[in-house]
């Protein structure tokens, strides 16, 4: 099956990922790319950190025994992996080979945003949060800059970004609970790019909110639905995973190139994507889309619940 348009257009690669017997992802919460187009695989699973070559075999896993509720992961420049942890309130850094260099927040304890944990309908209670706080409060995702500060979106208790240095010590942190610009209802993954500008997506706000490095707001889109993550590749593309089972590509001053999903009153059985919750690229601009289906729709999708849109050339 062919997706996109135009020059952008990708086959999906059934059955990508090559699970051992009784393994199981759950749910993806996390994917990136390195440098060697090795694929960081974050689940909700019992092997937190799968990595895979690009042609889906399983390379190594780890993490056992560290995550609670893991949510978002990125690769630094240097080549360390940070992951992302909503339910202990922690960040942290690991090398390529899983040992833990560094922990970023108070494990177990969240900051003081008003915020009531409560869980109706798929949806937590953004609304108990009163005022931004310090870091964290349900951390969702990380991103380095090529300069090693780390950026940390503070999401589902908080209403945050937060900045580091490349050694841990907090920088600067901006954002308010609210719909304003600037605001957050959600933040729920950061990139930084090239120019050094922090790209948010404010999933409950319909948006992606562009910043500065200072946290100074530059710009917003609104062409998107709940936006859950986005990725940029070297010719300043810009992929995003929608919430409400789609991908989208466009151009880094926000012209709309192509998109699919899944048509309306599709079956769960069938349907291409039921949750998206975090995208990637490779070097060759060959897609990877990871959904939380477990939780949102209650499918466990196997070998599915990641999934590979290949690049034709």
């Amino acid at each position: 099956m062919v997706y996109g348009t135009g020059e952008l257009t990708y086959e999906l690669v059934d059955g990508w990922a090559k699970l051992p017997e009784k393994w199981s992802f759950k749910d993806v919460c996390g994917v990136a790319v390195d440098a060697h187009d090795r694929v960081y695989v974050l689940s909700r699973s019992d092997h937190p950190v799968m990595v895979f070559d690009n042609e889906g075999n399983l390379l190594a896993s780890w993490g056992e025994g560290l995550f609670k509720r893991a949510h978002g992961i990125c690769i630094s420049p240097e080549g360390s992996i940070y992951c992302t942890d909503d339910e202990l309130h922690v960040v942290y850094k690991f090398t390529r080979e899983g040992a833990l260099l560094e922990t970023l927040g108070n494990k177990c304890q969240p900051s003081n945003t008003g915020y009531e944990p409560e869980y109706v309908d798929f949806f937590w209670s953004l609304t108990t949060i009163t005022q931004g706080g310090a870091p964290f409060n349900r951390p969702t995702g990380v991103s380095v800059s090529s300069a090693g500060e780390v950026y940390v979106s503070d999401g589902y208790g908080n209403a945050r970004i937060h900045k580091f240095s490349p050694a841990g010590k907090l920088l600067l942190s901006w954002g308010e609970p609210g719909f304003g610009p600037g605001q957050f209802r959600l933040p729920h993954s950061v990139w930084v790019d090239k120019q050094e500008r922090v790209w948010v997506t404010d999933r409950e706000n319909n948006r992606i909110q562009i910043f500065s490095n200072r946290g100074e707001l530059l710009t917003q889109w609104t062409e998107i639905v709940r936006p859950t993550s986005l990725c940029i590749d070297d010719d300043g593309l810009v992929y995003v995973a929608e919430l409400c089972a789609r991908v989208s590509v466009f151009t880094n001053e926000g012209k709309l190139l192509t998109r699919w999903g899944n048509r309306a009153g599709s079956d769960k059985e069938k349907a291409l994507f039921l949750a998206p919750h975090t995208i990637a690229v490779d070097s060759r601009t060959n897609i990877y889309v990871g959904e939380v289906s477990l939780t949102y729709c209650g499918v466990d999708r196997g070998p599915r619940t990641v999934q590979k849109f290949a690049r034709r050339t």
